[in-house]
């Protein structure tokens, strides 16, 4: 173990360790204490702040798409000349699996069915309220959570591959801070609140994750439900995960993603194709249509004057839009960090499209085909799919194929790719927090991997013990909201250090060599 910790920063992996653990025996401690106090936390963040996320996630993704198609879209990351890292294929496979995973599967019926049961806009259980409910979930799920991990991910990237800097998100800040802030304190700081965010978002996943396969379990061969089955399961797919992480991003993290894909596709064709084949098509068109129609003034819509509250009987946007766009936040540095692990020799151009545009349209087709089956059979087939929902959040995915032909061998799917989803978000996060612990190394060592690997797991485990996933929900969103301060700071040295990137400084000299020897001959 002696030559796994020789190139890592103790202080860093310590601290971060120490925070965890002291969180987790504070929380099983007193969890209906910590749970009060941190739901305070919360309301008051998502109640005052909410103008903050909406600015910050629409300001995110208008910088992107400009970048890409400015004159700086054109320059790698990496060497003028270098070539991509892995195939086009597997690098969408793995920017997909990294960035949606388990709470795609997890919430692709239950969120159009919530909407479908309780709408903001329309009467509920009608087929007003199931458009706009998808036209809702579509824009939850579509361009604002993959330009969080773009501008967290893009600058890492450029620093590492471009500039040759440590891949820590505390080196995007190095023109700003210097070597010796870097070094010091303050990027020590940065990078630790990276791992805060990112093993605490990960834990909250990888909690949904083994309920969802155990309630999966229950629907099909009546394992019972609850915490020492979980638990279990935790335990069965930590052993897992670590495996893939050791074996590496070529080997693990690169099969699982391509098998994510495939067990996908192939869940997507069948359900398709046995459901409601057109009603899924027109409902894809449609909620497309209300996407890109609505996309500009829902990124802005905070219901100042609390007319969708009081139809909805709750504050809508505070509950879902504002808590998704937090909730997307405290991902960022996880699977930015991992978008520029695998991103080595694209142009940001093709790191922004890349990462954006193919992703959402996986997302968006298998929205609509399993939300769009599930309000199908409650609209107009024999329905109980909204009160199923109501019951077992859990439950959705596995009533609604249960409608379906072949339907245990569906779930048993839906079953393996909420595992293979598991191992892959779990092993990419432990691969980019060993990547901060480990001043910035593309492959830490495989003993630090393993024990950070036992971390996540236990952090997982005794958080859904102590009934604290809604608690570890509550601290990510603590520490993923400075965290967004930081992300301002990155994105402003990034494009300082851009402006004068070599690239552009020989691409202006050819134009004005070119441009008087054009004189000349006339």
């Amino acid at each position: 173990m002696g030559k796994n910790l020789e190139n890592v920063d103790k202080k860093v992996l310590f601290i971060s360790v120490s925070i965890c653990v002291l969180f987790v025996l504070w929380t099983m401690g007193a969890p209906e204490y910590v749970s009060g106090v941190l739901d305070n936390i919360l309301s008051w963040c998502l109640t005052n702040l909410g103008w903050y996320f909406l600015l910050s996630l629409a300001g995110y993704l208008a910088f992107l798409f400009i970048l890409a198609f400015s004159k700086y879209g054109k320059i790698k990351l990496g060497k003028d000349d270098e070539k991509p890292e892995y195939s086009t294929g597997s690098w969408i496979a793995m920017t997909f699996s990294c960035g949606m995973g388990i709470g795609l599967v997890f919430w692709s019926v239950a969120e159009p069915m919530m909407h479908f049961a309780s709408n903001p806009l329309a009467d509920s259980n009608t087929a007003e309220a199931a458009r706009v409910g998808m036209r809702y979930v579509f824009f939850h799920w579509g361009l604002h959570p993959w330009a969080i991990y773009g501008f967290i991910g893009l600058p890492i990237a450029y620093f590492a591959y471009r500039k040759g800097l440590p891949a820590l998100v505390s080196s995007t800040l190095y023109p700003i801070i210097g070597e010796k802030g870097v070094k010091g304190p303050i990027g020590k700081a940065v990078d630790i609140l990276a791992i805060l965010v990112t093993l605490f978002g990960v834990a909250n996943s990888l909690g949904l994750g083994a309920m969802q396969i155990n309630s999966g379990l229950n629907f099909l061969y009546g394992i019972p439900q609850g915490n020492t089955v979980a638990i279990a399961i935790i335990a069965i797919l930590s052993v897992l995960f670590i495996i893939a992480a050791v074996s590496g991003v070529e080997k693990g993290i690169k099969w699982f993603g391509n098998a994510n894909v495939t067990i996908a596709g192939i869940l997507m064709a069948f359900v398709f194709l046995t459901g409601p084949t057109l009603y899924i098509i027109n409902l894809f068109t449609e909620s497309i249509g209300g996407y890109l129609q609505n996309i500009l003034g829902s990124s802005f819509f905070l219901d100042t004057q609390g007319t969708v509250a009081k139809h909805a009987g709750f504050n809508w946007v505070e509950s879902w839009t504002i808590f998704y766009w937090v909730w997307w936040i405290m991902y960022g540095p996880f699977c930015g960090m991992f978008f520029a692990r695998v991103s080595k020799g694209r142009t940001i151009k093709e790191f922004v499209l890349g990462t954006m545009i193919a992703p959402v349209i996986l997302s968006f087709m298998w929205l609509a085909i399993f939300g769009g089956t599930a309000l199908h059979i409650d609209l107009f087939g024999a329905g109980g799919i909204a009160e199923a929902v109501a019951r077992d959040i859990t439950s959705a995915i596995f009533v609604t194929l249960s409608h379906l032909p072949l339907a245990e061998v569906l779930s048993i799917l839906v079953i393996t790719l909420i595992c293979t989803f598991y191992v892959t978000s779990a092993d990419s996060a432990i691969f980019v927090v060993g990547m901060l612990c480990s001043k910035g190394a593309l492959n830490p060592k495989n003993g630090i991997k393993i024990v950070l690997g036992i971390v996540e797991g236990s952090i997982a485990a005794m958080l859904l013990l102590a009934g604290g996933l809604k608690a570890v929900q509550t601290v990510s969103f603590i520490f993923g909201t400075p965290f967004t301060i930081v992300m301002l700071f990155m994105v402003y040295s990034f494009m300082k250090t851009l402006r004068k990137d070599p690239s552009l400084e020989i691409k202006s000299a050819h134009t004005k060599a070119n441009f008087k020897a054009a004189v000349n001959n006339q």
